[in-house]
């Protein structure tokens, strides 16, 4: 059975049949488990990790022990800390599991190859960093800028899948409003639909 990364660098990145299978010796899998750290504040972070099956997320904890969920990554995201990975300086964040998950680790040594011998994926991997930088600036543009319902509805939007694998206290972290605050938006939303039906 076909991998989701196969099938992915197929279908989004060009990849040739081919040209995976000369990929594929430097592709390293780990199953992670439910709660399970792969990347610790401090650490200088190793791998960008394509999430085959499961969900992960990407956060730091700041002075007083309250937690900042930046991103989420469920089946066939990539998540790492580029900036960790690129000047090879500690990681301020952290990455786990929310639930088992399945990845593929790619290292710096993988996307050199892998660009080499695949334009196709030298000019998908420069897409994939200027999106994240735009799915950045978004997201700090709704932080400073947008109301906590604007937020919700952006999340819902962006994770369409995510609302029942994933607690409301991380959801709230991720919009960066408390917990009691999410479930007056959700309410107030559920309010406006109702009348409008």
């Amino acid at each position: 059975m076909e991998s989701n990364f196969n099938t992915y660098l197929k279908e989004k990145a060009g990849v040739s049949a081919d040209q995976f299978d000369r990929m594929k010796s430097k592709l390293l899998t780990k199953t992670i488990e439910k709660g399970q750290l792969i990347l610790k504040s401090d650490q200088v972070c190793k791998h960008t990790f394509f999430v085959e099956k499961g969900l992960l997320r990407f956060y730091s904890i700041d002075e007083i022990g309250k937690e900042h969920l930046v991103q989420f990554a469920p089946e066939n995201w990539f998540v790492s800390d580029r900036g960790s990975i690129y000047f090879n300086e500690p990681s301020a964040f952290f990455i786990d599991a929310i639930e088992e998950t399945q990845v593929v680790m790619l290292d710096r040594n993988f996307i050199e190859f892998a660009s080499e011998i695949s334009p196709e994926f030298r000019n998908h991997n420069a897409f994939l960093l200027q999106n994240h930088i735009r799915m950045l600036q978004n997201r700090i543009n709704l932080l400073i800028g947008a109301s906590a319902e604007q937020r919700y509805l952006a999340f819902i939007k962006l994770y369409p899948d995510l609302m029942l694998r994933v607690p409301q206290w991380m959801i709230a972290s991720y919009l960066g409003i408390t917990p009691e605050s999410l479930s007056r938006v959700r309410k107030e939303l559920a309010k406006k639909n109702f009348t409008k039906q």
